[in-house]
């Protein structure tokens, strides 16, 4: 690290937990982010707060005047121009030092297999079931850790599928693919604004700790948030033997 980089990041440093070494893995690391909206707009500025060497922000959607309640990525200035763009630039006014990738397209198929491929820690922002299970079964094809969260009205969640461990559950073993699951959107049912701020900002709490290897991460529980009553609940996941993902052949 440069002298800008250690005074930059120097309250990391002076964590025990973390220090030089686990800083400079944080700059050396390449983070792909699936969804650069509610939840991707906290998870991504922490992440390139924090030193995030390479972001790989994933989205096909362009800015709407009715994102501007929660996606904080984005602004009246860039209504109706691509996400990735909108939001690469909120990224780079935040931290010039990190590497910001853009992939302005649906992320399926070959192209998203080569990104989680180099990727060291996956996070899923997205908001419908088909993409999360398409991210779950490239990460557990790569082994890659993966950072599920998911807002809507005043519910939130948040899991960690650690894939690197034989032991981990993964997000099929969790919601079944093709299970009668209901799939609502926040375009229809609302979300509160904070919300998505509290569960972006934990995923990217625990991309930083996989990354470092700090700590323990939420591989294997469920954290839940009632928004209104302001209360979690955590609960523990087991791995299916029968997942036709991650379980035994």
């Amino acid at each position: 690290m440069n002298d800008e980089q250690l005074l930059r990041y120097s309250r990391h440093i002076l964590l025990p937990e973390i220090g030089v070494e686990g800083q400079e893995a944080l700059l050396a690391s390449r983070v792909l982010v699936v969804g650069a909206g509610g939840l991707g707009s906290p998870a991504c500025m922490y992440l390139a707060a924090a030193g995030v060497g390479t972001i790989v922000l994933c989205d096909d959607d362009d800015v709407d005047l009715t994102n501007l309640q929660r996606q904080i990525l984005h602004s009246e200035a860039t209504v109706g121009r691509p996400k990735v763009e909108s939001g690469r630039e909120s990224l780079l006014r935040l931290n010039p030092l990190v590497n910001v990738e853009t992939v302005h397209a649906r992320l399926e198929g070959d192209a998203l297999d080569a990104q989680v491929r180099i990727a060291d820690v996956v996070l899923d922002c997205c908001d419908n079931f088909a993409t999360r299970h398409a991210i779950n079964r490239a990460c557990a094809h790569h082994r890659k850790p993966l950072v599920s969260g998911a807002a809507i009205r005043f519910d939130g969640q948040v899991s960690v599928f650690d894939l690197r461990r034989a032991d981990s559950p993964c997000y099929h073993c969790l919601f079944p693919e093709g299970k009668d699951v209901e799939e609502v959107r926040c375009a229809v049912m609302g979300v509160f604004a904070p919300l998505t701020g509290i569960i972006g900002a934990t995923q990217a709490a625990e991309a930083l700790k996989l990354i470092v290897g700090c700590g323990v991460s939420l591989d294997g529980r469920l954290l839940l948030l009632d928004g209104l009553g302001m209360e979690w609940r955590s609960i523990s996941l087991g791995r299916d033997p029968d997942c036709a993902v991650c379980g035994a052949d």
